[in-house]
């Protein structure tokens, strides 16, 4: 308690010397608002504010733990009723969070334990491996390497499916780095508020590749011959067919690799000696413009369905669905801090994006670290283990439970933040 005191005085601190640098979202009198305070866990929310002083001395009064904002616009944003807000229409959402998808580097730092027989472990297994139980507890970590992830995420989706397949205007997107693990893309557009959850269900399912059908794609069987689809066709069937030309290319070490993938293909040897020899055949077969045969010694139509179904989850983009289908859901707010790490939710502008390195982020405007300090903090470390920090180009950690270390500021605050240590 002691020290989530410390946190929000810091936090109130850094509202007031920033007040007027805390942006004021597009219809920000219809959003409705929600704050997480530092003394419960629980949200408050339908709350409504009617002049931009009104909003900035709520942060400087408060200073909340977390801060949110609807994506929809309400004409009583205040009203507790969620029938009675008046709801106008609602910004497409969309949210890609490492928490929600593997990445390689979670081996490396996100830790677990199992509560049913106490083994511990690293990664993000749906269950522990060694009794197959459900009850574990994590602790998920943030690298530049998962934040580079997430960010190629958004870098795909607005490049690969908004804008070439959705025809949206870049200057609708609004980029925000979440504070934590993530980022949040919003579109502001007349039309798009007007789509019901169902058509919004149906967005996601066509940005995720959910229940691509790849029969209705093109691919059958006749005659004993397997037809596949033609590059020549828009949207899913395009990029497949890319995407197996973009693979074929690749020497056959990686492509071995990708197909033994678990998590992908999970081709055995045989299958994946069989697709290396036929590969420059089938790189000629999909060029052709007309009606495609497809040929591989040992591939039926179940195994092409197979193999596309992994191809799919190559192209896929990795979102959080719930937010974009919940016409309701509060999401991050701009320039507020995000209470698990301390770290500014920040604004990017799309020219900016491609350059932008939350944990050691060069542009001053653009940095979401914002506690930086010479000063130094001593802290004792509460956690069993505490996976290594790299902040700023430097590493801090790995940490045991009980160790007494002296950090900067700014690593002080995130690790007090994650509550893995105390002030000493």
């Amino acid at each position: 308690m002691i020290d989530r005191t410390y946190l929000r005085r810091l936090f109130q601190a850094y509202y007031k010397e920033k007040q007027s640098e805390i942006p004021i979202v597009n219809l920000f009198e219809q959003r409705e608002y929600g704050f997480i305070p530092w003394e419960k866990f629980f949200m408050i929310r339908h709350i409504g504010f009617n002049s931009q002083e009104t909003l900035r001395n709520y942060f400087t009064s408060n200073s909340p733990r977390h801060a949110y904002m609807s994506g929809s616009i309400y004409t009583q944003p205040e009203n507790q009723n969620m029938e009675s807000k008046g709801y106008q229409g609602c910004d497409l959402i969309i949210d890609i969070d490492v928490d929600h998808f593997y990445t390689p580097c979670k081996e490396d730092h996100d830790l677990w334990a199992c509560k049913e027989c106490g083994k511990t472990g690293m990664g993000m297994p749906r269950k522990c491996p060694y009794c197959d139980k459900l009850k574990i507890s994590r602790l998920n970590w943030i690298c530049e390497e998962c934040l580079k992830i997430a960010k190629n995420e958004i870098l795909r989706l607005i490049y690969n499916f908004l804008i070439p397949d959705f025809g949206i205007d870049i200057d609708q997107m609004k980029i925000t780095f979440s504070g934590h693990r993530g980022y949040h893309l919003k579109i502001e557009n007349e039309k798009i508020r007007t789509l019901s959850t169902e058509e919004r269900r149906e967005i996601t399912d066509y940005l995720t590749g959910e229940n691509v059908s790849f029969e209705i794609l093109g691919l059958q069987e006749k005659g004993g011959n397997i037809f596949g689809f033609s590059k020549q066709n828009i949207g899913w069937s395009q990029k497949i067919i890319q995407k197996i030309e973009e693979i074929l290319t690749k020497p056959d070490l990686e492509i071995q690799n990708l197909l033994l993938d678990k998590r992908k293909f999970h081709f055995n040897q045989k299958l994946i000696t069989s697709f290396l020899s036929f590969k420059n055949d089938f790189l000629k077969i999909i060029n052709r413009n007309n009606k495609n045969i497809w040929t591989i010694e040992g591939f039926g139509l179940t195994l092409w369905n197979k193999f596309l179904t992994g191809i799919v989850h190559e192209i896929g983009i990795e979102i959080d669905t719930p937010v974009t289908i919940d016409i309701h859901r509060l999401i991050r707010y701009p320039g507020s801090l995000h209470g698990k790490t301390g770290f500014k939710v920040q604004e990017i502008f799309p020219d900016e994006f491609d350059d932008f390195n939350p944990l050691d982020e060069k542009n001053e405007k653009c940095d979401p670290i914002v506690f930086k300090s010479n000063k130094s903090q001593k802290l004792e470390i509460t956690e069993t283990k505490v996976p290594m920090t790299k902040i700023k180009g430097e590493e801090f950690g790995p940490y045991n439970k009980g160790e007494i270390i002296e950090v900067p500021h700014h690593i002080a605050v995130f690790l007090l933040c994650r509550e893995v240590a105390k002030t000493i």
